[in-house]
C-alpha cells in the first residue's frame, strides 16, 4: 500500500477512534484523556496493532496540540488578572510547590533517576490539570461558588510558574552549562516581563493590530503568529509552549474572545492527538514495573492537593466546607504532566509510563475527590463531634454554598 495511503487510512481510523471515546466519556461523564492514553497504548510500541505510516505526522500534530493548549489558556487571561492573581495568591503559589513537587523530586532520587529526571518528576507532581478541572467546576455547577476564584488563582500561579519552570527544564535536559541554564532563565524572564509590560501597557494596540472582521483572515494571523513566536522560542531554548502562551496573553477583549472561538475545535483535535501520541510512544509492557510507584505517588500528592487548596481557601476567608471542595477540585492531572514527561523521556524513558500511569490514576481520580472530599470531611468531623462535641466550621457552610449552585 503507497504510503500516504496508509498515512490517511491510519489518520482517518485515529480521528474517528477520538471522536467516538470522547463521546463515550461525555456520556459516563468523565475527562477523555484516559481513554486517549489507553488508545496510544493498545496501537503503539508493543501495543495491540502498531502504527506506523501515521507516526510523524502525530507526532508534528502532537506539538501543535501542546502549542495550542498554552495559547488558548494564554487567551482565557489577561495581563493584569495575572499580575492581580500573583500579588494575592503566590503564598498559596509557594504552599503548592513545596507539597506538591517536592514528593515527585524525591521519588525521582529513591528510584534511582538522578537530579534531571527528579526535576521532570517534580514538574510532573506539581501542576493540576487546567482542562480538567475547568470542566469538573461546569459539570457540577460550582462556577459561582465562592471557592472556585480561589481554585483559579492557584491554577493562574501553576500557569505563571510554567513560564519559568519549562525554560529550566529544556535547559538541564539539553545538557546546557551552569552559565548557559543562567542566560536561559535570563532569556525567559526577560521574555515573560517584557510580554506582561507590552500587554499592560498597549494590550489594546497588539489585539488592534491582530483585529480582523474576517474569521478567516483572524485565525491566520493568530495561528501563524503563534507558531512563529513558539518556534523562536524553541529556538532560544524557552520552550514552544511558552512562547504560545505568551501570545494568548499579549491579546485581549474582543480578539481574544474571537481567537479562543476559533481556535477551541482545533486545539481539541491536536491535543487529543497529543495524547494519543504520547500513549503511542509508550511500551504498555513498560508501565507494571512502574505502576506502584505510580500508584502510591497519586495517593500522596491526591492529599498534598487537597492541603493545598484547602490552605488556599483559608487564606481567602472560605468556610470550612468550601476549604474541602476547593482541595478535592485541585487533585486532577492531566496535560501538564504528560507534556513534561513528554520532554523529560530523552533522558529518562522510565518516566514516560509512570506518567501514563500516574496521570490515569488521577484524571479518573480527580472528579471523584472534586465531588466527594467535603461530605466525606463533614462526615468525619460529626463523627468526632459526637464523641467531642466542639464546633467544627466545615459544617459552616454547606447550605449557603450550596444555595450559591
Amino acid at each position: 500500500m503507497h504510503n500516504t495511503t496508509a498515512m490517511l487510512i491510519e489518520l482517518g481510523a485515529i480521528i474517528l477512534a477520538l471522536g467516538l471515546l470522547g463521546r463515550l466519556a461525555g456520556r459516563v461523564g468523565f475527562s477523555p484523556i484516559p481513554l486517549y492514553l489507553l488508545a496510544g497504548l493498545a496501537f503503539g510500541h508493543g501495543g495491540i496493532l502498531p502504527l506506523n505510516a501515521s507516526e510523524e505526522f502525530t507526532a508534528t500534530g502532537a506539538e501543535i496540540g501542546v502549542i495550542l493548549l498554552l495559547l488558548l489558556l494564554g487567551l482565557e487571561y489577561s495581563a493584569s488578572e495575572l499580575v492581580t492573581n500573583l500579588k494575592t495568591q503566590y503564598p498559596s503559589g509557594v504552599v503548592d510547590f513545596v507539597l506538591n513537587a517536592v514528593p515527585g523530586a524525591i521519588a525521582a532520587l529513591i528510584l534511582g533517576w538522578g537530579p534531571v529526571a527528579a526535576v521532570a518528576l517534580a514538574g510532573v507532581t506539581w501542576i493540576s490539570s487546567s482542562g480538567v478541572i475547568a470542566k469538573v467546576l461546569g459539570d457540577l455547577r460550582r462556577l459561582g461558588n465562592r471557592e472556585t476564584p480561589v481554585v483559579l488563582g492557584v491554577l493562574v500561579i501553576e500557569d505563571l510558574a510554567m513560564a519559568l519552570y519549562l525554560p529550566i527544564l529544556t535547559a538541564l535536559l539539553a545538557g546546557v552549562s551552569l552559565a548557559g541554564g543562567t542566560v536561559t532563565l535570563l532569556i525567559s524572564l526577560g521574555t515573560v516581563g517584557a510580554v506582561l509590560y507590552l500587554a499592560l501597557r498597549h494590550g489594546r494596540l497588539i489585539s488592534r493590530a491582530v483585529s480582523s472582521d474576517n474569521a478567516e483572515m483572524l485565525l491566520l494571523v493568530v495561528l501563524g503568529l503563534t507558531l512563529l513566536v513558539a518556534g523562536i522560542a524553541q529556538e532560544l531554548q524557552v520552550s514552544a509552549a511558552v512562547g504560545a502562551f505568551l501570545v494568548g496573553i499579549a491579546l485581549s477583549g474582543e480578539v481574544a474572545e474571537g481567537a479562543s472561538n476559533l481556535l477551541t475545535p482545533l486545539r481539541d483535535l491536536f491535543a487529543a492527538v497529543f495524547f494519543v501520541f504520547f500513549g503511542l510512544s509508550t511500551d504498555p509492557a513498560d508501565i507494571p514495573p512502574v505502576l506502584v510507584p505510580a500508584l502510591l505517588l497519586a495517593i500522596v500528592t491526591a492529599c498534598t492537593k487537597v492541603a493545598t487548596g484547602w490552605y488556599a481557601a483559608r487564606r481567602a476567608g472560605i468556610q470550612g466546607a468550601g476549604r474541602w471542595r476547593a482541595g478535592g477540585t485541585l487533585v486532577a492531572r492531566g496535560e501538564f504532566s504528560i507534556v513534561i514527561a513528554g520532554l523529560a523521556v530523552g533522558v529518562e524513558p522510565r518516566i514516560g509510563p509512570l506518567a501514563t500511569a500516574y496521570v490515569l490514576i488521577l484524571v479518573i481520580v480527580g472528579p471523584l475527590t472534586a465531588r466527594y472530599t467535603e461530605p466525606l470531611a463533614r462526615r468525619l468531623t460529626r463523627r468526632y463531634t459526637t464523641s467531642a462535641p466542639v464546633s467544627d466550621p466545615v459544617d459552616a457552610e454547606p447550605a449557603k454554598s450550596h444555595a450559591q449552585v
